[in-house]
């Protein structure tokens, strides 16, 4: 069969790649084009256009690129309409895949597959309503999500979760401390790792405070994982203060043997999780008041972690806001290097979302779907 496919961002082309990968294994005539990244084009197919010149987020940048924007969705249509696909499949990125979702099937007529639902369980729910029109098959990646939508009559199917399986299939589990301090010319004192962000802007606004806390504890080094894509020279100001490691491409190896983590929110607080390292999620926003007033009425969720989103309660202590502190991030990172009966609790609710989250295998059912539907 014929897959076209939509990733607007590098998780996006991350996970679309596994899923054509296990398309392969079931379909033997499946042929690919899309919009994505290099990942995506080392699984196979042709590209028509790189997530890089797609990917607008927060509402400056996107005013700024509205033209581009608007450019790429009707090359995009005309792709789809020209490629006539057996298959759409939408990874994410909604502001531009609901567009294409709506064309597809009010135009084409073409089974559409929604992979890794857009988090309208966190804010924009109205946007169940063109979901519900536009989208056949939505396969989500948090077991929480299925209860979410049942509530809005519209059924999704919850497929696993591909963190779990990106670090089930990670081939390092047998490297040593010894092994991995000397790769990286790391000093041989126990590690807390520090978990920045992927941007720059989160970098700039969590690391110094990462920094300045972690550096209370002179037995311990604080480690960086350094972001894919920022220069390493980026990272070098802020470590001027208060000297740290820092490791690319490694950041499972380090939480692999990391006694503690400090980690802004995201997928990498799961990732985290999954290692069982015990974290504080520590995450800095401008303008306290105002941040307040959006979380307490746009937002639909209680916690901005992963981790306490997947247990339902809290798990990790979420230092957001008016949390936010040198001060408070160092006494919980004291909790987390000390505190054993505390330590213990953080573990047993690990063990509640690893238990959830399930087997591996993500993107092999997620392909079994889709090539069915």
């Amino acid at each position: 069969m014929k897959y076209f496919l939509v990733a607007g961002e590098a998780s996006g082309d991350l996970h679309a790649s596994n899923l054509m990968k296990s398309l392969k294994k079931i379909d033997r005539e499946a042929d690919f084009r899309f919009f994505g990244g290099d990942l995506m084009q080392s699984a196979g197919g042709k590209m028509l256009k790189h997530y890089k010149d797609m990917a607008y987020m927060g509402f400056i940048p996107v005013l700024l690129h509205l033209r581009t924007i608007f450019i790429n969705l009707d090359l995009c249509k005309r792709e789809i309409e020209a490629y006539a696909p057996d298959r759409v499949i939408l990874i994410d990125y909604p502001g531009f895949n609901l567009k294409i979702a709506q064309f597809v099937k009010e135009k084409l007529q073409i089974p559409v597959c929604y992979y890794i639902s857009p988090k309208i369980w966190a804010w924009k729910e109205n946007r169940i309503h063109l979901i519900r029109k536009y989208v056949d098959r939505m396969l989500c990646i948090f077991p929480f999500e299925p209860d979410f939508y049942l509530k809005h009559n519209y059924g999704v199917e919850y497929v696993g979760n591909p963190t779990v399986d990106a670090i089930a299939g990670e081939a390092f589990s047998t490297e040593s401390f010894d092994e991995f301090t000397i790769r990286n010319r790391l000093p041989d004192k126990p590690v807390i790792a520090l978990l920045a962000g992927s941007r720059k802007q989160e970098i700039k606004d969590n690391l110094p405070y990462m920094l300045e806390a972690a550096a209370a504890y002179k037995d311990y080094q604080p480690v960086i994982a350094g972001a894919p894509g920022i220069d390493p020279d980026f990272y070098r100001p802020f470590m001027a203060k208060y000297p740290a490691g820092i490791v690319f491409d490694s950041t499972y190896r380090l939480l692999q043997h990391a006694e503690a983590a400090l980690v802004t929110s995201g997928t990498a607080t799961l990732e985290t999780a999954l290692f069982r390292v015990p974290q504080a999620v520590c995450y800095k926003t401008p303008l306290k008041h105002f941040t307040g007033f959006i979380w307490r009425h746009f937002f639909k969720v209680r916690y901005i972690s992963l981790v306490n989103l997947i247990a339902g309660k809290p798990v990790v202590k979420e230092l957001f806001n008016e949390q936010f502190s040198t001060k408070n991030i160092r006494e919980e990172l004291n909790n987390l290097l000390n505190n054993k009966q505390y330590i213990s609790r953080i573990q047993s609710g690990y063990g509640e979302v690893i238990d959830r989250l399930g087997k591996p295998g993500a993107s092999d059912r997620a392909a079994e779907v889709i090539f069915t539907c």
